[in-house]
């Protein structure tokens, strides 16, 4: 991998004087836990529902479910699929190194305005098999494709979040659209075209970045996971902010369900995946969302440049915002994929 050991000796010390203030920050950072703060509910949206949880579906529609897939390489990938299925698809994707319980705002937002919605643990992560092969773009966009033959979804909205909008670009570019299965995309805080710096990415992250990334996940995965979320992911280490322990403590539950060696090959499928082609192949009208103090995948080589690549695309950057504003902005971000969706 690039002249680093897949697995490095484990160390506590993690800090690269090259790397930039997010290494240094969740190298040093203690998670805040039991501190009278403000309630993660109070982040969310109110209304999550458009309509009451408890009101029936039509006479015959399944209320929800989920279940697995096998894969043609034995992976066993995990799916929820809620809502009436005559509906518009709305499909969510996950980011590293979560699962697909990082929808639940917006999966009980559009399951309220009526929409089926549906999202997959990525392989690797979360519920789906802790495979140790076909951690990489190619697998993860060949088994979204699965989830969605399996579950026949058409004229889908697909939405990913950062390495899960990697996901989608892939997903699109090379099953989606030559199916006719995608009416349109959204890409929020995504990876594409490529984070690692190279002489045709010369506005990307120094490899020493990410080399830190896996050098911390070997050394302490589970106290990396509490200083990444409670630190710049969520901007909670800004000054301003106020660390929510309900928001941090779900973060580490997804990330601590999956397995250390998906999640260590995946920073490879992030960093290093070069989608540029998959940006140009899309033609489905994109919407490109990110905040401009994403601390994790820095705006201007992401969304800006995605919204440059693609054919159909409309940017929206939120002054301010953070790498996982979905759910510490919930109650914005919402009704701005929902008037995307019905446009």
């Amino acid at each position: 991998m690039n002249g680093v050991d897949r697995f490095p000796v484990a160390t506590a010390d993690y800090q690269d004087d090259a790397m930039p203030d997010m290494m240094r920050e969740i190298s040093r950072r203690a998670v805040v836990v039991g501190t009278a703060t403000a309630a993660a509910a109070s982040l969310l949206p109110m209304p999550l529902f458009a309509r009451s949880p408890h009101a029936p579906y039509p006479a015959g529609v399944s209320r929800m479910s989920s279940g697995f897939i096998k894969t043609k390489d034995g992976t066993d990938i995990f799916y929820k699929d809620w809502g009436p299925k005559t509906a518009q698809p709305i499909v969510f994707h996950h980011g590293w190194p979560l699962s697909s319980d990082d929808w639940d705002a917006q999966m009980l937002f559009f399951l309220g305005e009526g929409y089926r919605v549906v999202a997959h643990d990525r392989r690797g992560h979360g519920r789906s098999s802790q495979a140790d092969t076909g951690n990489d773009m190619d697998h993860y966009a060949a088994d979204a494709s699965a989830v969605a033959e399996h579950l026949d979804l058409k004229n889908a909205v697909h939405i990913g979040h950062s390495t899960g909008g990697g996901e989608v670009a892939r997903y699109v570019a090379q099953f989606g659209e030559p199916q006719g299965r995608v009416a349109k995309a959204v890409l929020v805080s995504a990876v594409p075209p490529m984070m690692l710096k190279s002489p045709s990415n010369p506005g990307g992250l120094a490899m020493s970045v990410f080399d830190g990334l896996r050098k911390a996940l070997a050394a302490n995965r589970a106290q990396f996971y509490l200083d990444l979320a409670s630190g710049p992911f969520y901007g909670f280490n800004r000054p301003s902010e106020t660390v929510s322990p309900g928001i941090v403590q779900n973060w580490w539950r997804q990330g601590m369900m999956g397995g250390a060696i998906a999640h260590y090959d995946g920073i490879k499928a992030f960093s290093e995946t070069d989608q540029t082609a998959d940006l140009k192949a899309i033609t489905v009208p994109t919407l490109v969302l990110q905040g401009d103090d994403d601390q994790i995948v820095p705006y201007q080589n992401a969304a800006v440049l995605q919204a440059k690549l693609l054919k159909n695309a409309t940017l929206k950057i939120y002054k301010g915002y953070p790498h996982g504003m979905l759910t510490t902005h919930a109650d914005v971000i919402n009704p701005d994929l929902l008037a995307f969706v019905k446009a």
